[in-house]
């Protein structure tokens, strides 16, 4: 019976799809890093080279303003050595707005104080003036912190034997420094955010074509190989399985590979058909002889006299063309199945099934004890009366076979609560083992060694069970341990039909 194509629901899209995702989220992260790093890094240089520009400018501009003090705070001719008779350093001319001067002659400071943005002097304080006297008297610029704000500040020892201190407000240098650094780090900012998202379509636009192979991939992963006719048509597209590209070349190959496996899944299904064909036809044909070979036998019984042996020499002819005939009929039925024939749908009252096979089973076996357990109301399924019986006397007669005697067969049918019928045969036999309770269903298993039991089985038994009960709509499983196995089969509700 042909396959369908695999279970609801594709795969996810491939911006779903979490493997591609993650990838393409830790290549986005990896280069926004890089890309920070960068930045940082040419902040730092950038920053450390205008903060040398702007304090050579600030040297220059100190040691001018320096200079003027220096020559203007020269003593006159009529007072060589007379430090209060010295003219006022900052009373210099080109002396701009927050330039500090001060003129020290020993550890005393003399004449000293800045000019504000108006023009005024304002005097320093004592703790200012402790600074100044601190300072390396080495024509070396210095950064300073007064209480007017940070300083570079140049300490000058004249001839005269006195020192004139100079220094500029660094408050312009920082602001723009500061400046500077928000400049920067807005730029980089926004930079990184357009370059984030220019990366993240590149990126993706990369990786469409590993995202195209994925997808394939995850289409045949889901497809049902295992058996039946399977359509194998998903390839990769030929966008990506150019083989001039790496992701091309493993493209081209995977689409090769879908090919060959395409090529044997068609070989594999003709053979199949094939072999279904030989077996549906080589039962037919077997029908006649073996209806002749009854028949005959019948006629000998009744008109020949035989000896003892002869006699049971004929019921050994009969019973095994009786087993015969069983056999080819279970092959004809499987055939049919596999050939996908519709179910003649009826109204099959469940309960009352169970009832009656479970009855004609106690007939034969009357050594086991047979119980039920039946619903308050009859539970009416959609399906063939004859191959649902047929599923019931298999089920019980796997369980009258493999046990011996004595041993408690409990049939129970019952409404599950999204409407479908379960029936389950369940026995306190030795159990099955289990690595043969994976392959319990398929066709001619058998487990000598798993149950007891003296009458030969052909293994087609369970297999046509699971057939049966695939062909209705519905599903049958085993679970069993040394006590207690149990076969439970599921049906759909009558409102629901067949498949």
């Amino acid at each position: 019976m042909a396959r369908k194509s695999g279970p609801a629901g594709g795969p996810q899209p491939s911006w779903l799809n979490p493997s591609t995702w993650h990838l393409r989220t830790r290549l986005v992260l990896v280069a926004m890093a890089l890309l920070t790093a960068i930045c940082a890094a040419v902040g730092v240089v950038s920053y450390a080279a205008m903060d040398m520009v702007f304090t050579k400018q600030l040297d220059k501009q100190l040691e001018q303003a320096s200079s003027r003090a220096n020559d203007f705070g020269r003593p006159p001719s009529n007072f060589p050595s007379s430090p209060s008779g010295r003219p006022d350093p900052l009373e210099a001319r080109g002396q701009a707005a927050g330039t500090l001067n001060a003129r020290i002659d020993g550890t005393t400071v003399g004449s000293s104080g800045l000019i504000d943005a108006q023009g005024n002097r304002v005097s320093l304080s004592a703790e200012d003036e402790h600074v100044l006297l601190s300072l390396p008297r080495d024509n070396q610029p210095v950064d300073r912190s007064l209480s007017n704000g940070d300083y570079r500040l140049v300490a000058l020892e004249t001839t005269y034997g006195d020192v004139i201190v100079t220094g500029l407000p660094l408050a312009d240098k920082q602001t723009a420094e500061a400046s500077l650094v928000w400049t920067m780090v807005l730029v980089s900012l926004g930079g990184l955010v357009v370059i984030g998202l220019l990366g993240t379509v590149i990126i993706r636009r990369t990786m469409r074509p590993l995202e195209q192979l994925s997808e394939v991939a995850t289409k045949v992963s889901r497809l049902p190989l295992d058996a039946g006719e399977v359509a194998l048509a998903v390839r990769v597209p030929p966008s990506a399985s150019h083989p001039g590209t790496e992701v091309g070349s493993v493209g081209y190959a995977l689409n090769q590979m879908l090919n060959n496996v395409s090529s044997a899944l068609e070989a594999r299904q003709e053979s199949e058909t094939k072999v279904r064909q030989f077996v549906a036809d080589a039962s037919h044909e077997l029908r006649t002889p073996l209806t002749a070979i009854r028949g005959y036998t019948e006629l000998l019984r009744m008109t020949e006299d035989f000896t003892e042996d002869g006699r049971k020499s004929l019921a050994r002819v009969q019973s095994q063309s009786e087993r015969m005939t069983t056999l080819v009929e279970d092959l004809l039925l499987l055939a049919r199945l596999d050939e996908g024939q519709p179910v003649k749908v009826q109204d099959v009252d469940l309960t009352q099934l169970v009832i009656e096979t479970v009855s004609d089973e106690k007939v034969m076996a009357p050594d086991h004890v047979w119980q039920l357990q039946l619903p308050d109301e009859p539970i009416t399924v959609r399906g063939d009366a004859t191959q649902l019986h047929q599923v019931l006397a298999n089920l019980l007669s796997n369980a009258r076979k493999h046990t011996g005697p004595g041993t408690t067969v409990v049939t129970g049918v019952t409404l599950s609560a999204d409407g479908s019928a379960v029936v389950t045969v369940t026995d306190n036999g030795p159990g099955i083992p289990e690595d043969f309770q994976g392959r319990i269903f398929s066709r001619f298993a058998r487990a000598d060694a798993a149950r007891s039991g003296s009458e030969g089985t052909s293994g087609l038994g369970l297999s046509i069970v699971e057939s049966i009960v695939s062909a209705h709509g519905g599903s049958v499983e085993v679970t069993s341990r040394p006590g207690r196995t149990e076969f439970a089969l599921r049906l759909p509700a009558a409102s629901t039909g067949v498949l």
